[in-house]
């Protein structure tokens, strides 16, 4: 039998370690909070991150990396992006050689703006990680309550990827190969951006035209920066691509959504982060993009007006009529 670790007792990390337990995997989750890893244990449940969700009793949860790293043979990382580096590079002793990594996690390490596939090949130097990355339209609390649900995965190595297809793929969470794990990578992260900017119009109430054209443009823009940095343009077109983004974008569940929503409201991103305990990647990413568009010159007209809202205090209304009055152009 298959032993999966699973390093992050997020909302995400737990409901992938739970479905692969119920698949009847071997699965150990790390949490880096002792008190979560007691309260799972005591109440079967974690109310922290997906309350309401009973787990699988067979589920191993553990605050001790070594426990939970000794003997796997796949590892699935959702740790939020910002902390994935210190993690690995802290765990990277326990590693064996060659470890598979399947990331789960989106976004752009703000520091080097480099995406994570780079990170942890950086984390794990001289362990030489087998990469792959899964990706797509999925919420935490549909997958939990065994929604349908299809994703990418995105792996270089076809063989070891048609394996891991197999082990994640249920009968309600459907996995599709890609063998472009750059561009799979970069449409999860890319989106959050593009969700935050949706959420403004709708807190604005700008309407579901303006949506329409924010998710069209947002996409152009993905696929834009993606190819920029190696991915193929067709993988965004794909369900880590445009699926991910059409849910993020109009999904109530997505945090990123939420953020951009507040801000449309009238809020200061600073008093909505005060009160979430959960992390939208979205804003830290918008950061690494603006930054890395600019040092690439890649044209990200709706990143940077997101960007300008984040983080130069731009009225949210000004950034949105900005967009709408730029220099006319041919649709590409």
């Amino acid at each position: 039998m298959s032993k999966i670790a699973v390093l992050g007792a997020g909302s995400w990390g737990t409901t992938l370690a739970n479905m692969l337990c119920t698949k009847g995997l071997k699965v150990s989750m790390w949490a880096r909070e002792k008190e979560l890893v007691q309260e799972i244990k005591k109440k079967g449940e974690n109310t922290w991150y997906l309350p309401g969700y009973s787990l699988e009793s067979r589920l191993e949860v553990s605050h001790e990396p070594d426990e939970v790293l000794h003997g796997v043979d796949y590892c699935l990382v959702v740790i939020p992006c910002q902390f994935m580096r210190k993690v690995l590079e802290d765990f990277k002793d326990l590693f064996l050689d060659n470890p598979v990594i399947i990331c789960a996690s989106k976004g752009i390490e703000l520091t080097t703006l480099k995406p994570q596939s780079s990170v942890i090949s950086e984390a794990l130097r001289g362990k030489n990680p087998r990469y792959s990355v899964v990706s797509g339209p999925s919420f935490a609390d549909e997958v939990s309550r065994k929604l349908p649900t299809a994703v990418s995965l995105g792996c270089e190595d076809q063989e070891l990827g048609a394996r891991l297809q197999e082990i994640l793929s249920t009968d309600f969470f459907r996995v599709y190969f890609n063998a472009d794990y750059r561009g799979v990578e970069l449409g999860g992260a890319l989106k959050n951006i593009m969700a935050i900017a949706a959420g403004i119009a709708d807190g604005l109430e700008f309407g579901h035209d303006a949506r329409a054209a924010l998710i069209t443009r947002g996409l152009v823009e993905m696929s834009r920066f993606g190819v920029a940095l190696g991915g193929k343009e067709k993988t965004f077109m794909g369900l880590s691509g445009m699926g991910d983004l059409v849910l993020t974008c109009t999904g109530d569940l997505s945090r990123n959504r939420q953020v951009g929503l507040e801000l449309g409201r009238g809020k200061t991103l600073d008093d909505i982060l005060k009160v979430r305990k959960t992390v939208a990647e979205g804003v830290k990413t918008t950061e690494s993009v603006y930054r890395l568009s600019k040092d690439l010159h890649v044209e990200m007209p709706i990143t940077e007006q997101v960007y300008n809202v984040l983080f130069e205090q731009k009225d949210p209304r000004s950034a949105v009529e900005e967009l709408m009055t730029r220099a006319l152009k041919v649709e590409q």
